[in-house]
Formats: C-alpha cells, structure tokens, sequence
C-alpha cells in the first residue's frame, strides 16, 4: 500500500502505542533515561499513521512491570506495546518474565530475530531473552536497551552502499501482526521499512 505521509496523516487512524522503559537507575532519576526517546525517535520515522504514545519509565520490579502492561493494553487500549531494557539473565532483569507473565499466547520468532540481529555485533546478545507475546487485540515486544541496537532490532541491517537488505528488522512484520489480531492497520514508510503483508489471492 502506498500512502504518502500527507495523506496518511489524514486519512489512517491514530495507532496508540505504549513504551515501557524499565530501569532502576533512570526510574529513581540516577540517568536520563535513553530507551522512550529512541523508540519514539525510530516510531515516528517509520510509521504513516498519526500515533498516541504512552510512555512509562519503573523500576526492575516484576509486579510493577506486570501492572503497567496490563494497565497499557486492558485500560489504555494500546495496539502495540514496546519495552526496553530489563532482557539478560541479571537477577533484576525480569521484563521478559513479566510478559511472558501477562502473554495469552507467545510468538517465539520475535525473540528469534532480535536475536539473530544482535549477534551480528555482540555474541553476548545470545544471553537476551527478549519474548514477543499477544495479549488481546495487542502486541507486546521487548526491545533492547541500547538505542542503536533499538534501531537496528526494528529496521534490520542494510547495506551501506546498495541500500539492499542484509537482515530483515522485526517491524516488517508488526503490520500484519496487528491486523491478524484485530488491532489498528499500520502503515510504514518503505524508505524506513518495508511492512510485508502477503498478496490477497
């Protein structure tokens, strides 16, 4: 679908989008927090649609996290749930097991991707235990920490000269996720990425 963002801006709906950046330190005002601001930062340049964000920054509490994912989705209606920080096998990085907590249903590729992505910079990123999950007419995705691998986790890696595709980003296929489980339709800018929704027959 070719939208130009002119007409985007008016004529898709407004997809609400929640950011939930986990970390003790940046939560008690030790560190400006960097996670919100590159999700939102990447979001904006990705997406056509006009965009509600609900940004919450909270501690490395499993219950805390629960809550605000449950508040996001149940009370707040957001289509997609993105979060930051909080994916490796530390003692306080329980974001994934608050999702998995709050999950009707798990979407094990997510976590797959987001793996693959990384490990071509860090082989530590084989410790991350990042989920993607469903719960109601939303998706929930943990994303790393860092903002650049925030961004190369979304949009995947291109080649510097050609422009081609070297490893597909797991935006691509956030869009079509969200229209199998009924929530907001999401259209993306190619220049950016490249949503994939198979050809209707």
């Amino acid at each position: 679908m070719n939208t130009s963002p002119a007409k985007a801006a008016t004529t898709l709906s407004t997809v609400r989008i929640g950011l939930v950046s986990t970390s003790d330190r940046a939560s008690a005002g030790t560190y400006a927090d960097e996670g919100i601001p590159a999700l939102r930062e990447w979001l904006q340049s990705a997406i056509l649609n006009p965009i509600e964000f609900l940004p919450r920054l909270i501690p490395d509490e499993q219950a805390q996290i629960e809550a605000t994912l449950k508040e996001l989705v149940d009370s707040a209606r957001c289509d997609l749930v993105l979060t930051t920080g909080g994916t490796g096998p530390a003692p306080r990085d329980v974001t994934p097991d608050a999702t998995l907590a709050v999950a009707e249903r798990v979407l094990p590729g997510f976590g797959e991707q987001m793996r693959q992505i990384s490990l071509h910079f860090v082989p530590t990123a084989i410790l991350s235990r990042q989920v993607g999950v469903i719960r109601g007419q939303a998706l929930i995705l943990n994303l790393p920490g860092r903002p650049r691998a925030i961004a190369e986790t979304l949009g995947g890696l291109r080649d510097a000269d050609t422009g081609k595709t070297l490893v597909q980003g797991i935006f691509a296929a956030v869009p079509y996720c969200l229209d199998l489980i009924g929530a907001t339709y999401v259209v993306t800018d190619p220049q950016v990425c490249e949503a994939f929704r198979p050809k209707q027959k």
